[in-house]
């Protein structure tokens, strides 16, 4: 029954979190949030709000190996499982992405968040360091956005002032700044479905992480282990099914750079904001195991991307074959020790 009260709990986790993000996206826009701002802000935390709900339960219910464990492992999984699946069944082409500023920026916080496990706790102010970085990084991603916008709109003008199509080159700039979608947005959908959304998901969350972790210990227990390797393993990979789904229809679309560019910011994300809010709540002491193994394959296979990210590698089945073989190797390697 644990194992179907931890199903239970992940679905509703997964839907909760869906509906959060399509009823702040949606009431944001409504307030005159622009879309750009609700994209790197609202629908980026949106997504991470499963992760974030379980690691502060596990920490307020004194289970702390399960929040470092699911923040770790996901990482783990997002980088083996949710690109190698994808690379698997359909390949992606690499060579026209352009991730490499968001890539240094996820190395630098993965070397971050290892510098302060080496600590052997995140508590407050390691919190608020990771915190920080995040700060950092939503400033980067925001003036990155930005001046990429600017220059389209500018190439666009160019084209058009040569084509004499244009009367009012400033309207260019205001309807590029306007175009682009936000993942949930519907500008016609009525207050009360907003609403509905935002209740759905601000109830479904709190009650999906209290099923999830309560079943996830309890499982440990039964079978031995620790709730950091439940975290590293089972919760890990729940919580990066969003991710699968996403990377895997933009693999089918051809486009890769979504697929990369979700990874990425999903890791940061999972490092800078969800163990930085939990170190705020509680403290969260580093498992030995975490620090000497699991920290450094994360790390590893932070370091993989790098061919394809800076060489354009193509990602085809064969490298599909390698990452989920590595993901399987380090799982039974887990379950091992």
């Amino acid at each position: 029954m644990d194992f179907f009260y931890a199903t239970l709990g992940l679905v509703i986790l997964l839907l909760a979190g869906d509906s959060l993000v399509r009823g702040a996206v949606n009431l944001s826009l409504r307030l005159g949030v622009p879309a750009l701002i609700v994209s790197l802000t609202v629908v980026a935390f949106g997504t991470s709000a499963p992760e974030l709900l379980i690691s502060v339960k596990a920490v307020l219910d004194k289970v702390p190996g399960l929040a470092l464990g699911n923040v770790v492992g996901s990482n783990i999984a997002n980088i083996l499982l949710v690109l190698g699946i994808p690379a698997l069944i359909t390949g992606l082409y690499t060579a026209d992405c352009d991730t490499r500023r968001n890539y240094i920026s996820m190395l630098a916080a993965s070397v971050l968040f290892m510098l302060l496990a080496a600590g052997g706790v995140f508590g407050f102010w390691q919190g608020l360091t990771l915190l920080a970085g995040l700060g950092l990084m939503l400033i980067s991603a925001f003036q990155e956005a930005m001046s990429h916008r600017r220059k389209v709109a500018a190439e666009r003008r160019a084209a058009l002032e040569a084509a004499g199509a244009i009367d009012d080159p400033d309207a260019l700039e205001a309807e590029a700044e306007e175009e682009g979608e936000v993942e949930g947005a519907d500008p016609n959908m009525p207050w009360a479905k907003v609403i509905f959304f935002l209740v759905l998901g601000l109830v479904g969350l709190p009650l999906g992480a209290d099923i999830l972790v309560d079943a996830s210990t309890n499982i440990a227990r039964d079978f031995g282990i620790s709730e950091t390797v439940i975290g590293l393993t089972l919760v890990a990979v729940g919580t990066s099914l969003p991710e699968l789904a996403t990377t895997l229809m933009a693999a089918m679309r051809k486009q890769a750079d979504v697929a990369l560019g979700n990874v990425i910011g999903s890791n940061m994300f999972n490092l800078l904001a969800i163990i930085g809010i939990s170190g705020l709540v509680g403290p969260i002491p580093v498992d030995p195991g975490i620090l000497s193994f699991d920290l450094w394959v994360m790390l590893a296979a932070s370091l993989l991307l790098a061919p394809f990210v800076f060489r354009g590698w193509h990602m085809g089945r064969s490298w599909g074959i390698v990452l989920c073989g590595l993901y399987m190797v380090y799982v039974v390697a887990l379950l091992g020790g």
